[in-house]
């Protein structure tokens, strides 16, 4: 049963093969017996699992059908759920149980999915290798002496190591994009705007994206279903209509525009890589796409841009945490400046600290226009690129990222080199387009990830060719070996 795809547990729950309380209860043992290896949850919700599993089954028993009801599925622990844990991955939120349900978790309840529990991240979405956790580093399935990718390496390994069909995940910079090419996934961050931020505790607001991590193109487009939508409880959310992703996957890709932009291709990426890449393009070449070189001139800047939105932001965000209301407070504090300071250093990890300080120090004044300001122009030009790009082409391909995942410890002394690992993906969010990454081919034993990026909206395209490209190639069909 653990090998099965979301579309296929649908269709076995629709064919009465098997019930949801079955598989619930055998992934629930899969995780209790091979989660230890990985630290992928932080927390498992049993009681509630079954339950809702008990009611899928009564709900097609009276005749309701539908993709996801009755699917197992667990939550990016930064996602509110009511009276459970969400911790952030942090210190500061150990002892917190949200008092609601984020819109993603209450949307997909509705359609029935089944939540097995939380999985573990980097500390407040902070990192691209999920070892900045205060609950422990996260291990890839493919190799356990290397990450997963970040920040949603919990959800990523979960799922690559078959312990649940999928997952939700955000991403700010490339935090569902990097780990699903860490780990063999499939990763979508959806349009700016297309998924609800309500309830999804916030990083970086004006980058942050929930969106579907899943084995296939086609589970994806199930996911995405269930999770988008406007959202009037979140005023970023944009009223646009959703489309049937699953009725768009089988379009042809005869004339299909897809540009590759030369500036990928500089002397960060490991070679091996760009040889998959190349592979990749050739194979949507057969399909009968059409190949473009195009150039995106200001993606050299946007590493820099990013890392002083981004914790400009989190500084914005994170101030809240004062150990006054909720989360983490320090014991027997003198006065209330202590209560500040001892809660927050005791309550965030060394990135998270990190990240604020930048921020902070990006918005202060006589700084706000050198940096912040700067790095919303530069942000603007980055936008204008893609825009240039799209009247062009309909597609973007290129590497998801630089190198296959590194040795756990192996850039903990180096934060900057670990931020340059998200070179490629972190224009997308700057720019607020979708993007997703598809399984390409190993590199020394490791999974390797493609990128495809499209317009605004255009989620059903990304999965279109994302699908055609699976339903050609064999690389999301491999498992990890002993799961």
């Amino acid at each position: 049963m653990h090998h099965m795809t979301l579309a296929e547990i649908a269709r076995g729950l629709a064919d009465k093969k098997f019930s949801s309380e079955e598989l619930t209860k055998v992934l629930l043992a899969r995780i209790a017996q091979l989660d230890p290896q990985l630290n992928s949850f932080i927390s498992l919700t049993e009681e509630l699992a079954l339950g809702q599993a008990k009611a899928a089954d009564a709900r097609r028993a009276n005749g309701e059908s539908g993709a996801l009801l009755g699917a197992p599925i667990a939550h990016k622990d930064l996602f509110c759920t009511q009276g459970i844990r969400t911790s952030c991955g942090s210190k500061m939120l150990d002892n917190f149980k949200a008092p609601y349900d984020a819109t993603v978790v209450a949307k997909l309840a509705a359609a029935g999915t089944v939540t097995l529990g939380k999985t573990n991240m980097d500390e407040f979405a902070m990192g691209s290798a999920n070892e900045s956790s205060y609950y422990g580093a996260v291990k890839n399935p493919w190799n356990r002496e290397h990450v997963p990718g970040g920040s949603s390496g919990g959800s990523a390994a979960a799922v690559a190591a078959r312990l649940l069909p999928a997952a939700t995940a955000t991403d700010t910079g490339g935090s569902i994009r990097q780990p699903a090419a860490f780990t063999n996934l499939t990763g979508l961050k959806p349009t700016y705007g297309r998924v609800s931020r309500w309830g999804m505790i916030a990083y970086a607001s004006s980058l942050d994206q929930g969106g579907p991590l899943a084995r296939t193109a086609e589970d994806c487009a199930i996911l995405l279903q269930g999770m988008a939508g406007f959202d009037p409880n979140d005023s970023t959310s944009i009223d646009e209509p959703v489309p049937d992703y699953s009725a768009s996957l089988n379009g042809s890709l005869q004339g299909l525009r897809i540009g590759v932009p030369k500036e990928y291709f500089s002397a960060g990426l490991d070679p091996r890589i760009a040889e998959l890449v190349h592979n990749s393009v050739k194979a949507l070449e057969k399909l009968g796409a059409v190949i473009k070189e195009i150039s995106l001139p200001n993606m050299q800047h946007a590493i820099p841009a990013y890392y002083v939105i981004a914790p400009a932001e989190a500084s914005s965000n994170l101030s809240r945490f004062d150990g006054v209301r909720f989360g983490y407070r320090c014991e027997n504090p003198e006065n209330l400046i202590d209560l500040y300071k001892r809660s927050r250093g005791e309550g965030f990890g060394a990135e998270v600290q990190r990240r604020i300080m930048v921020g902070a120090y990006a918005l202060s004044a006589g700084y706000y226009d050198a940096y912040y300001l700067k790095a919303q122009k530069i942000r603007r030009l980055v936008k204008n690129d893609f825009m240039a790009a799209f009247n062009e082409v309909d597609i973007i391909l290129g590497p998801t990222t630089p190198n296959p995942a590194w040795k756990l410890g192996a850039k903990n002394s180096d934060p900057v080199a670990e931020y340059l690992e998200d070179v490629y993906t972190i224009t997308a969010n700057l720019a607020g387009l979708p993007g997703l990454s598809m399984p390409a081919g190993f590199v020394d034993g490791l999974p390797v990830g493609v990128q495809l990026l499209a317009p605004y909206f255009q989620e059903g395209r990304l999965l279109n060719v994302a699908h055609q490209y699976q339903l050609n190639t064999d690389w999301h069909t491999r498992t990890p070996t002993g799961f």
